[in-house]
């Protein structure tokens, strides 16, 4: 992406949207027309410091209002579209399947279907240049064990609660599409994101208000289930790399190469948030966890190997776990009013 150029960016309100739709006006210089429906984890308050950039252009709406969709690609002729909207996490699927395919199947079938007519109607050479990233989760290829190969692009999908599997069609959505239509589609498997912005009820930043509240957090099986970490930011940078040189039709881990247990993860934030903190009385045993059963749907590992994005795009993550760790407590503790407000508007 160039300065000037614009991207419709759906879901631009959540976590991870709001800090690509930072990342386009911040380092790339682009415009971003901002589509989100303020669900439960989408925010204005997380739009904070760009909500009235004249480069921004925020939408309330749903990528399943045709009527909508049609007129915001007409009206801003966008050289690319990065679908981050989607209805998430396992838990919350569980209780409510029926939300998670609406929004997470019928709704990315609904932007395909704007996004056909709109590139169908493009110069040969703006089709040349469109691209359309879908943003998606390692949780599609199902649990590993420990000794299991981790999954690969090429790996089938064993989507093991309502979250992945709505998660899985979609990916087949957008390879059908590929196929059928010839759109330039490209798809991100996306490991375990953390950082700024992320709702309150993930692990990292549970455990950080945690600790401010002074309230013991619960974990699930005994702190063994192992997740990819990988810190937001460099997610971002992945995204822009998919973006400009990724190959249509292709398909592309991201994640950090931090495979670390609930445990451990814990441990080490507990840590940083000792030597991070003036303004709290932290110490080890204030953010201890309890650790309990696993839930239905939450499975033991997701690793996924992400040599083709090294290889092909030359992408690597800039942060370790250690350091984006640490960014992400520093962030947390000086915006504690985000996570209340946050918390009060649900």
């Amino acid at each position: 992406m160039t300065s000037g150029e614009t991207v419709l960016v759906t879901g631009g309100a959540g976590f991870i949207g709001s800090n690509y739709v930072r990342f386009l006006l911040q380092e790339k210089g682009c415009c971003v027309v901002n589509l989100d429906a303020l669900t439960y984890a989408g925010h204005l308050e997380t739009l904070e410091g760009i909500g009235d950039w004249s480069e921004h252009h925020f939408v309330l709406g749903s990528v399943g209002d045709r009527s909508l969709v049609d007129y915001l690609m007409k009206r801003y002729q966008p050289v690319a579209v990065v679908h981050f909207a989607a209805e998430t996490h396992v838990d919350r699927s569980i209780d409510s399947p029926d939300v998670f395919m609406r929004a997470n199947v019928m709704g990315t079938s609904k932007l395909l279907e704007s996004t056909r007519i709109y590139w169908n109607c493009l110069s040969t050479e703006k089709q040349r240049a469109f691209r359309f990233v879908h943003i998606s989760s390692d949780k599609v290829y199902g649990s590993l064990t420990h000794d299991d190969d981790r999954s690969d692009e090429n790996s089938a999908y064993r989507p093991c609660s309502p979250y992945a599997a709505s998660k899985a069609a979609s990916n087949h959505l957008i390879q059908s599409y590929v196929q059928t239509y010839g759109l330039p589609l490209l798809t991100v498997n996306g490991s375990k994101i953390f950082g700024a912005y992320q709702y309150p009820e993930a692990l990292i930043p549970r455990v950080i208000r945690n600790a401010v509240l002074g309230q013991v957090l619960s974990v699930s099986r005994s702190g063994e289930n192992v997740r990819d970490w990988l810190f937001v930011e460099d997610f971002c940078r992945a995204i822009d790399r998919v973006l400009e040189a990724g190959r249509s039709g292709e398909v592309y881990n991201v994640g950090g190469g931090n495979e670390m247990k609930n445990e451990d993860v814990v441990n080490s934030l507990c840590g940083s948030l000792v030597e991070a903190s003036e303004d709290f009385p932290f110490s080890r045993q204030s953010c201890l966890a309890e650790f309990s059963d696993n839930p239905p749907g939450r499975n033991l590992r997701y690793a996924m190997d992400c040599t083709k994005i090294g290889e092909e795009l030359g992408w690597a993550p800039q942060e370790s776990f250690a350091t984006g760790l640490a960014k992400t407590v520093a962030w947390y503790l000086e915006h504690q009013n985000w996570c209340r407000k946050v918390m009060e508007s649900r």
